[in-house]
């Protein structure tokens, strides 16, 4: 498609939250235009390099040059941070995620009813039921390749079997499995957005074992790069535009979303009208640019006549705990066979919904072997030693790592609940390099989501205790911090336009084809990562313009 002054519909983000939406509509027929900020990798581009990979700007930019604010005090100056970015580039954050894709359970949905709400927070249900989502987690592993297994999990919600197999899992996963059942546990593989079989011409995962921060070389991760957004190209109905910055949204005088004003890769002002917009740049980045979205019509922002655009917003709760084993210990008792494999594989949600946290809503055991990043690896080791290891010790010490030692880890995925004080607004005292008010972050934690957290991280380490052989060493590395690539929220759906800023289709209340597709849309985080989530709905959304598409309704 050769760039036009009209399509039918404009996608904002090429990540989990766009890309479902432009191969559905572009299959229908409908021309479709993505505009992403960041640049269109290939396969050439992703290398295991730690330094121009993770530790430069090839996936977020500079904070001097695009930065997010952050303060946890209204009365305090936001300062400019790289928090808050998940990517920018053809595919977003799916391109470099480590792919874990659990799915969310009822409990997630319906948190205010269930608990009959709590003090100090804005939670609020879902206008959608889990049984409305469950199809369309099926549609989204099935066209993107999700691995699994199934009836290992008691706490699974699932309509059909997964459409791959798990991922070979490391010896020591053994080891967790026989001390969660001590414990009274369930353990399971994890699911992950990873091909462990040939589908189509993408081959198996290779087990190099770089996926978080890192592209896959191999095609293997199930991104939206190497999945939905190359087959919408193949329809020749959608067309992605990358390195194109979008200042705003533009309405005609009716009200509703009618074009989109950005800069192309070369810097010149470009516009292109569509008959529907649908924005899923993430759930701060999305908010900002509503927010940008300042007309005669709307000049709160765009479709906030609530107030609500950049409100209730959350992010993932971070806990963290490490096991340090002899690798010779654990091989005394799984044997030698499958100790170069990657991925620990195993995952423990028996404290989901467990009325002894407290607040009874708790998240996700996600235990990994540590990643390979040599400098990261370094790094954890002189924080370990407070700052005592240095030179020829830190290299000594370094080879005991990667050779003698087995690090195993969890990670908490832990629901972070909304209140007043987290949110989105603009921030006039700090702006991009093009000159726009840039996103600032108002962080508020809700103390029963940083307890539950807490309590979480100390039965993870239970459960590291209670691994044979013994470990060397065992400790929380966090407790009750913040996740802030997992974000959701800031234009949370719901049926009533004074609560919510979208209808339960993600449709804006005030601007009647104007969708939002990301994590914006979710009233509550859940107790595991969104994408999966994000992606599901993305399909359930598509669906429903699609389906207005047909009638000629846009």
């Amino acid at each position: 498609m050769s760039k036009t002054d009209e399509v039918d519909v404009i996608v904002i983000g090429s990540g989990a939250g766009g890309a479902p939406v432009a191969l559905t509509l572009a299959e229908a027929g409908a021309s479709v235009v993505v505009l992403e900020k960041g640049p269109y990798y290939t396969l050439s581009d992703f290398v295991h390099d730690e330094v121009s990979i993770v530790r430069r700007d090839f996936w977020v930019p500079w904070v001097e040059d695009d930065p997010h604010t952050l303060r946890d005090n209204p009365k305090q100056r936001a300062t400019p941070t790289r928090d808050g970015w998940t990517s920018q580039c053809v595919g977003g954050a799916t391109v470099h995620m480590s792919g874990f894709f659990y799915r969310m359970k009822p409990e997630d949905l319906s948190l205010a009813t269930l608990t009959g709400g709590i003090a100090g927070s804005t939670v609020a249900d879902w206008p959608i039921t889990l049984e409305e989502l469950l199809p369309y987690y099926d549609v989204m592993e099935s066209r993107i390749g999700v691995s699994g297994q199934d009836g290992i999990n008691p706490y699974e919600h699932r309509l059909k079997p997964f459409p791959l197999p798990a991922l070979r899992a490391h010896p020591a996963a053994k080891l967790v499995d026989e001390a969660a059942k001590s414990l009274g546990l369930h353990s399971f593989p994890s699911p992950r957005a990873i091909a462990s079989t040939n589908v189509g011409s993408r081959p198996p995962c290779n087990l190099c074992g770089f996926c978080g921060d890192y592209g896959c070389e191999n095609h293997s991760k199930s991104s939206t790069l190497a999945t939905l957004l190359p087959r919408a190209e193949r329809t020749g109905h959608c067309e992605i535009r990358a390195k194109c910055m979008v200042n705003r949204i533009g309405t005609d005088d009716r009200g509703r979303a009618r074009f989109v004003e950005y800069l192309d890769a070369d810097g010149r002002l470009q516009r292109l009208n569509g008959r529907a917009i649908v924005l899923a740049a993430s759930a701060i980045e999305s908010a900002r640019l509503l927010l940008l979205s300042q007309s005669n019509t709307f000049p709160d922002g765009l479709g906030n006549g609530s107030g609500l655009v950049g409100r209730n917003l959350t992010f993932s709760t971070l806990g963290k705990g490490t096991g340090v084993f002899s690798r010779d210990a654990v091989m005394m008792k799984v044997g030698h066979s499958g100790m170069e494999l990657p991925f620990l594989q195993r995952s423990i949600q028996d404290d989901y919904w467990n009325p002894e946290l407290g607040f009874p809503k708790g998240g996700t055991y996600n235990f990994i072997l540590s990643h390979p990043n040599p400098i990261y690896g370094a790094l954890r080791l002189v924080e370990r030693s407070n700052f005592s290891l240095w030179g020829e010790a830190l290299k000594t010490r370094l080879k005991s790592y990667f050779h003698d030692e087995l690090w195993l880890e969890f990670e908490v995925f832990g629901e972070f609940l909304p209140t007043p004080g987290c949110f989105v607004d603009l921030d006039s005292q700090t702006r991009d390099r093009w000159g726009h008010p840039v996103a600032r972050i108002n962080l508020a934690h809700h103390a029963a989501s940083d307890r539950n957290s807490s309590k979480m991280v100390d039965r993870g380490l239970e459960v590291l205790r209670a691994i044979e052989p013994a470990a060397l060493d065992i400790y929380a590395t966090a407790r009750a911090g913040t996740t802030y690539h997992l974000q959701h929220g800031t234009c949370r759906f719901g049926h009533d336009p004074a609560t919510s800023v979208l209808d339960p289709s993600c449709q804006s209340h005030e601007v009647p084809n104007l969708y939002v597709t990301d994590g914006s849309f979710m009233p509550t985080s859940g107790g595991v990562p969104a994408t999966a989530t994000i992606l599901a709905n993305s399909f359930r959304v598509a669906d429903l313009i699609k389906a207005r598409f047909l009638r000629r309704e846009l």
